[in-house]
């Protein structure tokens, strides 16, 4: 069977696959890849062999002493990145039987091996040796697959070149195999390293310089952090956490915690070892700075993300849900920037989906008073972002029936309004559908709370109703968001049976009168000069 190219991709490593998927600017790519993407075809041999054995010693202590940790690493990967992308290019000529093309770039990818694993060598000291044996066998591989595609250019006979084919392609996956296995046991051998530095130094300079390093290798994907979990990189993080010793370096402790805590694997040994309760200590501990607060913050507010399918084991959540409620509520009153505030209530947000008794707490706590208040502060809440957490916030708590007179008091109605606006200033397409989130959250809140007719008289005086027929035939209004449509039907449904003379005759008979179903089909095909 052929090799294809989007085969070959899916037996590429995660994080090597993760490469292939990262967003930058081409000519910045270009740039930073164009020294390692040298022709390499003359320089193979002097760079797989030392010229004598005492200057290669002295080399490599240079290259050692020149880079860090975190330094060779981001090499290292770059270098990882380059030869799965020669692979796949490769699988594709080959499916092309441009056996010319074939051949060069399988001399290219046999100097980046060779390349990549002197550069690991020179700053590693301590090789496996299921990890020599591996390193052999690539360079081995690439040199056999090199010599055999030599052969192939100097076949004329087409059907013999397409019996080879088969060969070929055997021979491929074998070095993807054996490559994906080595980038396997570099990167736990390199996490095994940091986390030996974090458990065993008592120099908070380097710990922390392990923890930085090991903070940038979560952030190359998911792959990185299950390995770093694997290897017990949620517990020798929280022993920092635990040592006043080492308190200057919480607020980097916590933000490698939270991303680590994104897989499964992180959420287990978190429990394991009461991470929870570390957490509920840290938040409520008022002489930690507040940067050591926000980032606690993020990391309650990752594990219980309302988007992981693996949070509902964290029963010791619910036992400290009081305290870190409390704690964190505290924190978006004292805020004294927006990324502290955004923090502090995206991790409020998330528990009121991961718990209902967490509504009824915020409602105790004054939270409905306080977010609206620092609503009217633009310096706290000063983004999309933002109001997307506090409007999640309302509408969670606007199935309590006490809710309604809370946002009275608060002008909580003038702010839903207000959101019923939001619209992205820089285009950017992760704050437009933040937007989107907004102005759908804040109708199902109008929606929710239009129940009370106090409620509904006060939206119907700031003419919410206009707003949301607006919104329901005008697609650029809603950004052509079905979500922000279904909301804007259900919440105009909702004010039409409070105060049916809101409504001309013509709006009543299209938006509020049929099944929504039908009115959502008709608003969806709706063209612009309708409006």
């Amino acid at each position: 069977m052929a090799f294809k190219g989007e085969d070959y991709l899916d037996s590429l490593p995660l994080p090597v696959q993760r490469m292939h998927l990262i967003q930058v600017d081409s000519v910045q790519r270009w740039m930073e890849d164009l020294k390692l993407m040298t022709d390499c075809e003359c320089m193979c041999i002097l760079q797989s062999k030392p010229i004598s054995a005492e200057k290669d010693e002295q080399n490599e202590l240079i290259l050692s002493s020149q880079y860090s940790t975190s330094d060779n690493l981001q090499l290292l990967l770059k270098r990882a990145w380059i030869i799965s992308t020669e692979l796949t290019r490769i699988a594709q000529k080959l499916e092309k039987s441009r056996w010319q093309r074939v051949h060069s770039m399988t001399v290219r990818v046999n100097c980046h091996v060779r390349s990549m694993i002197n550069e690991y060598n020179a700053f590693t000291r301590s090789l496996s040796e299921e990890m020599n044996e591996l390193e052999k066998l690539l360079i081995d591989k690439c040199s056999e697959f090199t010599a055999f595609t030599e052969r192939c250019i100097q076949i004329e006979d087409e059907q013999m070149l397409r019996s080879m084919k088969s060969c070929i392609n055997e021979t491929l996956t074998t070095i993807a195999q054996y490559f994906g296995q080595l980038i396997e046991l570099v990167l736990t051998h390199e996490a095994q390293n940091l986390l030996r530095q974090i458990e065993s130094s008592d120099s908070v300079y380097i710990t922390e310089s392990a923890i930085n390093s090991l903070f940038g290798l979560t952030q190359e994907g998911t792959h990185l952090c299950r390995i770093i979990a694997k290897e017990g990189g949620v517990t020798a993080l929280f022993k920092i956490c635990r040592q006043d010793y080492f308190r200057r370096l919480y607020p980097q402790t916590l933000r490698t915690l939270a991303s680590i805590c994104c897989v499964e694997e992180g959420m287990h040994q978190l429990e394991k070892v009461d991470g929870i309760l570390c957490l509920a200590d840290i938040l409520t501990d008022n002489t930690h700075s507040e940067a050591t607060h926000a980032e606690a913050a993020a990391v309650i507010a990752q594990i219980t993300s309302p988007h992981l399918t693996f949070t509902q084991h964290l029963s010791s959540f619910l036992e400290n849900m009081e305290e870190i409620v409390t704690a964190l509520v505290k924190l978006c009153q004292e805020a004294s920037s927006g990324e502290v505030f955004l923090l502090a209530s995206a991790a409020l947000a998330n528990i009121t989906f991961f718990d209902t008794m967490a509504c009824e707490m915020l409602l105790q706590l004054n939270a409905m008073k306080i977010l609206l208040a620092a609503c009217s502060d633009k310096r706290i809440v000063d983004t999309p972002y933002s109001r997307d957490q506090v409007v999640t916030i309302l509408a969670n708590m606007s199935v309590l029936d006490q809710c309604a007179s809370e946002i009275i008091q608060g002008n909580g109605i003038q702010l839903l309004m207000e959101m019923l606006f939001e619209r992205s200033s820089s285009g950017n397409s992760a704050e437009v559908a933040a937007c989107e989130r907004v102005q759908q959250k804040s109708a199902v809140t109008l929606a929710r709370l239009s129940r009370d007719p106090e409620v509904a008289d006060a939206a119907v005086k700031l003419s919410c109703i206009p707003r949301l027929i607006k919104l329901c035939r005008s697609p650029t209004e809603r950004n052509n968001s079905d979500s922000v449509l279904v909301a804007c039907l259900a919440a105009l449904r909702r004010l039409a049976v409070m105060s049916p003379d809101g409504l001309e005759d013509s709006d009543f008979q299209q938006l509020v009168k049929p099944r929504l179903v039908d009115s959502f089909l008709l608003c969806t095909n709706m063209e612009e000069s309708f409006v």
